[in-house]
């Protein structure tokens, strides 16, 4: 197939994923190769919003536990927050190195380098051919950025989330520790609340089933792999 089945996404990446091969922080050459990937679809013409996490700078729910000294949940999330929009600098760097335009839209206002989050600017931003990031989650502590991306998703109007991750779609367990695990080709949405799959978080996955949106998992580190779900090959698991 060469023609896309989705005409505008949004790509949700965790923070972690950044990171490459290093214990924290972002990996350059892992930029490089992400920016290559969506650098194919936008030659397909696909719309295409990103929201990213920020596990790789700070985890706000490691940082929070019972005892009365520990980290406020608000503040550990609107910590992790702005790590998000650290991290959609860098990519913004690398994608406008490459050549294609960008907007870095942020939840939380931070004028000096980002635009604030408005939903019609950022249809706008998509329809003129521009990758737009998404940072700074909702804006609000206690929701992930899987909500985030669910959220977005459905406020401009994409066709499906891709939910990039570090194995080949949803398994039964994890493949990286239970080697008899089975892996699902399809989902429906009530299955996976059902059975507690780690796809994205609850909320998310409620979100996305009102709404009847599409989610694509599936496994960021073989290259070409985002192309292959925007043309709709059998790559991971669809949840619908």
């Amino acid at each position: 197939m060469t023609k896309p089945i989705y005409k505008r996404i949004v790509l949700k990446l965790s923070g972690e994923a950044l990171q490459g091969k290093r214990p924290h922080g972002i990996e350059q050459s892992f930029l490089v190769s992400l920016s290559r990937q969506i650098k194919e679809i936008k030659d397909l013409n696909v719309d295409v919003a990103i929201v990213l996490g920020g596990g790789n700078i700070f985890r706000g729910q490691e940082n929070v536990a019972s005892k009365g000294l520990d980290m406020d949940r608000s503040v550990a999330d609107y910590m992790g927050m702005l790590a998000t929009v650290i991290n959609g600098l860098a990519l913004q760097n690398v994608l406008e190195k490459m050549g294609m335009p960008t907007r870095v839209m942020t939840a939380i206002e931070i004028q000096k380098i980002a635009e604030p989050y408005i939903r019609r600017r950022a249809i706008r931003h998509l329809e003129k051919g521009r990758v737009v990031i998404f940072v700074a989650g909702t804006g609000n502590p206690y929701f992930t950025t899987d909500t985030a991306a669910a959220l977005r998703a459905m406020e401009i109007n994409a066709d499906a989330i891709l939910k990039a991750t570090k194995v080949d779609g949803v398994y039964s367990a994890d493949p990286l520790k239970v080697k008899n695990a089975k892996k699902f080709a399809r989902l429906r949405y009530i299955d996976v609340l059902n059975k507690g799959l780690k796809v994205m978080d609850a909320t998310a996955v409620s979100l996305c089933m009102d709404n009847k949106l599409p989610i694509v998992v599936f496994n960021l580190n073989k290259s070409g792999n985002i192309k292959r779900a925007v043309l709709g090959e059998k790559i991971g698991t669809i949840v619908s």
